[in-house]
């Protein structure tokens, strides 16, 4: 079972790192800002192509040897482990070296053929957009919430029935592998470290929320579709993720508490609905805010250009602009945001629950 959960993952990586060029915003190439009459030009056509082969070719030359040594030589289940996570981040890093490599080209030949030097930069607003906007109220982040708080009442009334040893890490298997002796803080810290995901959710969408809507001016009516789409979903989809992630501590701490809830064949199937589950989500993700690419098409015609430069983007991929209040702005490369890495707060939003998640760790 855990050789077709990692293939099943491999798969799909691959899969979403190949498309990813086909789904940003369509004058964006490789993190470039391109004008969209250069859009055609046979290098970048060919720049996108190349690095989706890349990839599939050198997923199926690692894939292939990976599924015929699992089926020759029944190998034990943590080398099948460490392989197939060996095959994942080299891929990720593939995928890494190709994106910057083409991102170099690119800026280079837009350099060359001097595309947009004599674009006329101007900043669009739109007061409508506002009330168009779709992200969901914080309110609904609070209700999973309350379910986690719920349960640690809960187990504080149930602390007799809890074994001496609490799981703190449960294997592909199903089965808890690694433990850490009872006490009121650790017969609820799996709970503790939902709820701080949980705040960490609520706050990433609260970041969006108050972040800029940026609209392109020679394209005004697509990229407000796009700024829209992308809004909505990623706030649907935070929202889908802390259920999910909620669901299944829940299942966990439950599990815990009263050890024959469930049976062994339960307690492994179900991480791996989550998983898939939130594999698929992403995917819809993908596909919904790729496809608003091309349900509005809009260009003003003239000599203009987004006021957001190149310069502000370093490497493509990371965003840093002092004069812009917005703590996340959607990514270059790749489908949902990134942090504006010049605003302190998205640092606490982001490292802040990592750091007391790695605390509640260190004192199990």
């Amino acid at each position: 079972m855990t050789f077709f959960i990692f293939a099943a993952i491999i798969i799909c990586l691959t899969g979403l790192q190949m498309i990813v060029p086909y789904l940003v915003k369509k004058t964006i190439v490789f993190g470039v800002v391109i004008p969209e009459e250069h859009l055609k030009d046979e290098k970048l056509l060919s720049y996108k192509k190349r690095y989706s082969s890349l990839l599939f070719v050198f997923t199926l030359v690692v894939f292939i040897p990976y599924v015929l040594w699992f089926y020759m030589k029944t190998p034990a289940e943590d080398l099948v482990v460490l392989v197939g996570m060996f095959i994942q981040f080299a891929v990720i890093f593939l995928g890494i070296v190709l994106y910057f490599n083409f991102h170099v080209q690119i800026k280079k030949r837009k350099s060359e053929k001097g595309w947009g030097a004599d674009f006329k930069q101007v900043k669009v607003t739109d007061l409508s957009v506002r009330s168009a906007d779709a992200v969901l109220p914080w309110y609904i982040f609070v209700l999973p919430m309350i379910v986690t708080i719920g349960l640690i009442i809960y187990t504080s009334f149930q602390y007799h029935l809890l074994p001496d040893q609490i799981p703190t890490h449960w294997g592909v298997n199903g089965k808890p592998d690694a433990f850490t002796d009872k006490n009121p803080f650790t017969a609820i810290s799996l709970l503790l470290v939902t709820l701080v995901m949980q705040l960490m959710f609520l706050g990433i969408n609260e970041g969006k929320r108050n972040s800029g809507i940026k609209l392109s001016p020679s394209s005004l009516d697509a990229s407000r579709n796009r700024q829209l789409t992308l809004r909505k979903n990623t706030s649907i989809f935070m929202l889908f993720t802390s259920v999910a992630v909620t669901i299944l501590m829940s299942f966990l701490q439950l599990a815990t508490i009263h050890g024959n809830l469930v049976g062994d064949t339960v307690m492994m199937i179900v991480p791996m609905i989550f998983l898939f589950i939130i594999l698929l989500g992403v995917i819809l993700l993908a596909v919904k805010v790729g496809k608003s690419n091309t349900q509005i098409e809009g260009h003003s015609g003239g000599q203009i250009a987004d006021y957001e430069s190149d310069a502000y983007w370093k490497g493509g991929l990371f965003y840093f602009n002092r004069n812009d209040p917005s703590i996340f702005v959607e990514k270059r490369f790749g489908v949902g945001w990134t942090l504006n890495f010049a605003n302190p707060i998205g640092y606490v939003i982001c490292i802040g629950p990592i750091v007391l998640i790695l605390l509640i760790t260190i004192f199990l």
